[in-house]
């Protein structure tokens, strides 16, 4: 797959492409289906499939008290575009200038001009241009003057609700990370960096990595069984999300006990798997009670990772 981060020289290879134009945030199921009608225009116009998008989002310059948490970070958003077949993506180091471009400035400027876009395909809820001025039927509109073929995809549903990221968010936030998978394809997956801790899980039997430093969406508090990626392996990890109420610790931690890891983490970076929700967190009348829970979660972790 090609990355460009630039409109500036753009290659003559990728023009005549079929194009879609987002944010993909978490590129769950409805993002999976645009690509995947993307690939069939493009194959029909006789070009690449190219995905356009942002880094950082929209919002986040425009209105950034108001912009959410993402969903994934872009090396794994470009990773997972690839797997879907995108030929290339666009990574647009979004600024004011670009966004105050009206709707129809960008589409021939951009898409028509620089881009020599033969065909496109959006979602139904995809806006564009300054002040969000341009919209699907816009668009659509801006494609027919053009002789350019313009697709809307059917929705992809689930539970008989949209799979979108505010949804997808929604569900993560709230600790329904069974649900949120069934709308990403994939379970929900965080990265940090691991750091010190109280060391109060090595003194139970079960050393935790502390995990800091993470740049996506947490998902509620809870215990969760989870696999978590520590210098190229992936283990089973039983997850305490939360405070420690048994210790009277409130603070909000990330603690992850990777089952059949030996060793040292510190520093080291790792990311997390989020596959299900185990139980809520609760204070214990003792630490032997603490503990007895503990080995029960670690097994139904191995139950469900296996």
């Amino acid at each position: 797959m090609i990355l460009l981060q630039s409109l500036d020289d753009f290659p003559e290879s990728l023009r005549g492409s079929a194009v879609s134009i987002g944010n993909f945030d978490g590129v769950h199921l409805g993002h999976a289906r645009l690509v995947e009608r993307l690939r069939a225009m493009a194959k029909k116009v006789g070009g690449p499939a190219v995905v356009f998008t942002f880094d950082p989002p929209p919002v986040r310059i425009l209105r950034p008290e108001a912009a959410p948490e993402p969903l994934i970070w872009l090396e794994r958003k470009l990773e997972i575009l690839e797997e879907l077949g995108a030929d290339a993506v666009l990574v647009y180091p979004t600024d004011k200038t670009f966004l105050e471009l009206e709707a129809r400035v960008f589409f021939n400027r951009i898409v028509r001009d620089r881009m020599g876009a033969r065909a496109m395909t959006e979602g139904p809820n995809f806006f564009f241009g300054h002040n969000r001025s341009g919209d699907v039927d816009g668009l659509r509109r801006f494609c027919a003057e053009s002789n350019l073929p313009f697709e809307v995809p059917e929705p992809v549903e689930i539970g008989g609700r949209i799979v979108s990221s505010s949804r997808v968010r929604s569900l993560i936030a709230e600790g329904r990370l069974g649900e949120a998978r069934k709308m990403l394809g994939r379970p929900y997956r965080i990265r940090g960096v691991v750091v010190r801790g109280a060391g109060r899980g090595a003194q139970l039997g079960y050393p935790t990595a502390n995990v800091d430093q993470i740049d996506t969406l947490m998902p509620g508090e809870g215990i969760y069984a989870a696999r978590a990626l520590a210098n190229d392996i992936w283990y089973p990890a039983a997850v305490n999300l939360g405070p420690n109420p048994t210790f009277d610790d409130g603070g909000l931690k990330i603690e992850v006990y990777l089952i059949g890891f030996q060793g040292t983490l510190y520093d080291q970076p790792i990311e997390v798997d989020f596959l299900a929700r185990l139980r809520e967190i609760k204070r214990f009348a003792s630490v032997d009670s603490l503990v007895d829970q503990m080995a029960r979660d670690v097994a139904k972790t191995l139950e469900i990772v296996s």
